[in-house]
């Protein structure tokens, strides 16, 4: 069944609940985070709809705005600042690709998907700002520009990896699950976890 049943989930919410997501792209990270949010009565932050919105504004795609914040760390600076000041308060849940690092009290997730399938999943959502996603080959071949250009970045700007499985507290492997499926695990594994504090 994909009914989760949450058991003291008052307890669990008021001990100060940090989760930050972070994974691949097409791993699921924003739908999983929304889900987990209303189930836990958590406030949910996206800083990839962040990024997005950014994009939108500019007319750009991900990747290319990406390329300008490889040269101009203004965006990241932003973006960075918001999930520093939100690492002060409590009882939120935030999909970012370097959630884990500026908010280091949080439980750190990080969803990983195979590349086809994560392709697979942006191809299928027909986003607006990601027009150059023109077949599911050309979608594939874009992730691996953007994962290249943010390892670059994250490298270069804070002197980390954002995919070293090392820096988080639960990995899950969302080639084979669904939305549903993941989030479970989720939050079986932060009631454990808060369980043991």
């Amino acid at each position: 069944s994909n009914q989760i049943k949450i058991n003291n989930s008052s307890e669990l919410i008021s001990s100060d609940m940090k989760i930050t997501i972070s994974g691949r792209a097409g791993s699921g990270k924003s739908t999983v985070a929304k889900i987990v949010a209303k189930k836990l009565k958590l406030r949910h932050y996206s800083m990839g709809d962040m990024q997005r919105q950014i994009a939108g504004e500019k007319g750009i795609s991900m990747l290319e705005l990406g390329k300008i914040e490889e040269k101009n760390p203004e965006f990241d600076e932003y973006i960075d600042d918001f999930q520093r000041n939100l690492g002060r308060e409590d009882n939120f849940i935030v999909d970012s690709r370097l959630g884990f690092h500026f908010i280091p009290s949080s439980i750190k997730i990080f969803l990983d998907v195979s590349l086809k399938e994560g392709a697979h999943r942006i191809f299928n959502q027909l986003r607006e700002y990601e027009k150059y996603n023109t077949s599911l080959e050309n979608t594939e071949k874009k992730i691996v520009e953007r994962e290249k250009s943010e390892i670059q970045r994250y490298k270069k700007y804070y002197g980390i990896k954002h995919f070293d499985k090392k820096n988080y507290d639960f990995v899950i492997d969302t080639t084979y699950l669904s939305p549903e499926e993941i989030v479970e695990k989720i939050i079986k594994f932060c009631m454990e976890k808060k369980r043991k504090l």
